[in-house]
């Protein structure tokens, strides 16, 4: 059981940017450098961050049985609760009930808790949550509620909140006007649910002005074109899509990170980049590409292309590079090419005049 002042220090840590959460409970979800700061890539407010240096203690009594209180933060995860327990102190911030089988969230279930800014549920049995459960939870900022047994969005949600993790569930339908009024929201994580490309109803994302979505390891066959326009990272990795066609990206302007690796993209067609100026990030490892996608000489800000584990068979000397110097503002630091049928002596040297240095660039370990 982790220390609770290691939970509170990693709980501030946690606000800035959704994609930096590393090595907080079960989130972590990113691979890979990523290139500007926190403040910079997010845009987010971080003036509510929890400081644990500020939190001062609390001497309330009220500590549920077998449960861990101190400094606002009740710890009850592996205790194996059926239920939300009672007698939790109101100036409660922190609430961790992750890791018990705990099925169903009641009306009262976290009456009184008006100070709640983080609720951690993840690895429950939740099916059911009434529709006025998180109705007191005024001040709610972060809801972590994935791997459980949800088959819908949880309604009502509070309007504070800003970070939703609901991966790995049921749920197969993200209805119209389910996120409606959320407008704080800045992150959300839906990956292993088995959604499909018709079970997002049009308008389901209206109002919505997120940073990062993910909607990985799910039954994608294509991008989604009714997503948020705000977007600076969108994961679609570990899904089906076959190829993206020129306008599926055009709404996402704002985007820094594009994850698309795991998926069984054979066309990038012409064009479909030049939608993305501020792209920092492009993974399209692990699909079926016979050939460099087109346009990414363009992408003036573009520093780390995966192309890794495709079906690319030669790499021409603009694949990468525009010609002529002083048109890309920033040079690549990253670009896999490893585990393709690239004859990787042929490639010339100039292939990677923008490359920041020669160790950047990874290629060879191909098997038939």
């Amino acid at each position: 059981m982790w220390p609770l002042w290691r939970l509170v220090s990693l709980l501030a840590l946690s606000q800035a940017l959704p994609f930096e959460q590393r090595g907080f409970w079960d989130f972590t979800l990113d691979d890979g450098p990523f290139m500007m700061n926190d403040e910079e890539a997010s845009g987010a407010d971080t003036s509510g961050v929890l400081d644990p240096d500020s939190v001062t203690p609390t001497y309330s009594a009220m500590c549920p049985f077998g449960c861990h209180c101190h400094l606002r933060v009740v710890q009850c995860s592996d205790l194996g609760l059926k239920s939300v327990p009672k007698e939790i102190s109101p100036d409660t911030t922190l609430l961790d009930l992750q890791n018990n089988d705990i099925s169903e969230l009641r009306k009262d279930d976290f009456k009184g808790l008006q100070h709640l800014y983080a609720l951690v549920l993840v690895n429950n049995k939740i099916s059911k949550i009434h529709e006025k459960a998180f109705s007191p939870l005024r001040k709610l900022q972060k809801l972590y509620i994935s791997k459980n047994h949800l088959v819908e969005i949880p309604p009502n949600l509070p309007s504070s909140l800003v970070e939703l993790r609901i991966h790995d569930n049921r749920i197969r339908k993200v209805p119209k006007g389910v996120f409606s009024g959320l407008r704080n929201m800045n992150c959300i994580e839906m990956g292993g649910n088995p959604l499909e490309n018709s079970g997002f109803e049009p308008g389901a994302f209206d109002g919505l002005k997120l940073n990062y979505l993910r909607i990985s390891e799910a039954k994608l066959t294509g991008i989604p074109k009714d997503l948020p326009e705000t977007l600076n990272e969108l994961h679609l990795d570990h899904n089906k899509i076959q190829a993206i066609e020129l306008e599926d990206l055009l709404r996402y302007s704002k985007l820094y990170r594009l994850g698309l690796g795991h998926n069984q993209i054979r066309m990038i067609e012409n064009g479909s980049l030049s939608f993305l100026p501020t792209l920092r990030e492009l993974h399209l490892d692990n699909n079926k590409l016979a050939r460099v996608p087109s346009g990414l000489p363009d992408l003036k800000l573009l520093q780390v292309v995966y192309l890794h584990s495709n079906n690319i068979t030669k790499v021409g000397v603009n694949d990468f590079c525009p010609v002529g110097f002083g048109v890309k503002r920033a040079y690549y630091n990253g670009i896999s090419l490893f585990n393709n049928p690239v004859p990787y002596w042929e490639v010339q040297p100039a292939t990677f005049r923008c490359v920041t240095d020669r160790l950047a660039i990874q290629f060879g370990n191909y098997k038939k």
